[in-house]
């Protein structure tokens, strides 16, 4: 077994206040406890979720100070006394679900990131923007050792949770999903998904600079790129997308704005349903009672996947069937990463490299 020179000090972004700014400095190294390894994080992807959970958006009160992030992949370096099947040196995962209470009926039926005592990384508990991070062992990603651990990053929580999305659509083979917010990081690798599941696609979002937002996810397997920016009618052009023009089978809405909510159940097809996956801050769905009825819609929320959904999405990446589109910073450039997402400038995902 590998042994490890573990510091008492370490680098880290760290939100001393709600509404931020992330201060990069030192903090000491965390000890494991009996059920928990401590990981060496080499990178660690940015969600949007870290962007929310710095600036208090949502109804649930985070841990402050607070070391956000919950994308991180590295080596485990050190566990407790009641860990047996997970061993230092192996490569794993944080992920967005840190740990649950494994006992209750949520946890039984495999809905474990349904626990009522959830503990959530870079959220209410600290998370991989730094360079050791703790986490519940029986919940940690395992990495296949040939993976890169730079490029796996993003899939830990962007490629998880839209990869449970289209599992809780239903959406079958050679049936059609609009994705929208389709250029962002979720959205890169749902388009990804859907292809290796046998999925069309039809993708949703600004067009950005020139056509490069068309561009991008068109390369990752779009049929089609509806620009809502642009567009005079995007329930129209969305449901002409489809060779039947009766509109996508089902629809991720990946968006951080409520708007694109609203419009979905306005061009799924009859019987579709519509998955909500974004969580834009003080947002509210809404869709007629009548048509949602005769049309039998089905609107419903998907959360990230648990450790099953986990290990199927890191199967297709290790199959090489999803290639991560991602830009690699120092964990002391996290402010800057903040900036891009907040202006909407952001195409694919930004990685932290926590050397640096």
């Amino acid at each position: 077994m590998p042994q490890f020179q573990i510091p008492t000090e370490q680098w880290a972004q760290v939100v001393e206040k709600t509404g931020g700014p992330s201060v990069y400095k030192k903090i000491p190294v965390q000890k494991p406890g009996p059920d928990e390894v401590l990981i060496n994080v080499k990178y660690s992807g940015v969600c949007h979720t870290d962007l929310h959970a710095m600036m208090g958006d949502w109804p649930l009160a985070t841990k402050i100070p607070l070391v956000g992030g919950h994308e991180g992949a590295g080596v485990v370096v050190a566990k407790g006394e009641l860990v047996k099947d997970i061993e230092i040196g192996d490569h794993a995962g944080i992920k967005w679900l840190n740990g649950s209470c494994l006992a209750c009926s949520f946890c039984m039926q495999a809905d474990e990131p349904l626990c009522q005592h959830a503990l959530l990384s870079g959220y209410t508990v600290d998370g991989s923007f730094q360079q050791y991070a703790i986490a519940k062992a029986a919940h940690v990603a395992r990495i296949p050792k040939e993976c890169d651990l730079e490029v796996i990053a993003p899939v830990l929580c962007a490629g998880i949770t839209v990869y449970k999305g289209l599992k809780e659509s239903g959406a079958r083979p050679g049936q059609w999903v609009a994705v929208v917010g389709a250029a962002g990081g979720l959205g890169s690798m749902a388009l990804q998904y859907a292809r290796a599941m046998g999925l069309h696609t039809i993708a949703i979002d600004g067009g950005g600079q020139g056509n490069e937002k068309a561009q991008h996810c068109q390369s990752l397997g779009a049929s089609a790129f509806v620009d809502f920016g642009k567009s005079q009618d995007l329930v129209a052009e969305v449901k002409a997308a489809t060779p039947d023009g009766l509109g996508p089978h089902a629809v991720l809405c990946l968006a951080v704005q409520e708007k694109p909510f609203q419009q979905a159940a306005d061009y799924v097809r009859s019987r579709g349903t519509v998955i909500c996956i974004g969580l834009p801050a003080n947002a509210y769905l809404k869709a007629p009672v009548f048509n949602t009825v005769i049309r039998m819609i089905t609107i419903r929320g998907s959360y990230v996947g648990n450790r099953q959904d986990t290990q199927e999405a890191l199967d297709f990446f290790a199959r090489g069937l999803i290639k991560v589109p991602f830009k690699t910073v120092g964990l002391s450039q996290l402010g800057e990463v903040y900036q891009l997402m907040h202006d909407g400038k952001i195409v694919g995902r930004y990685v932290v490299d926590t050397s640096k």
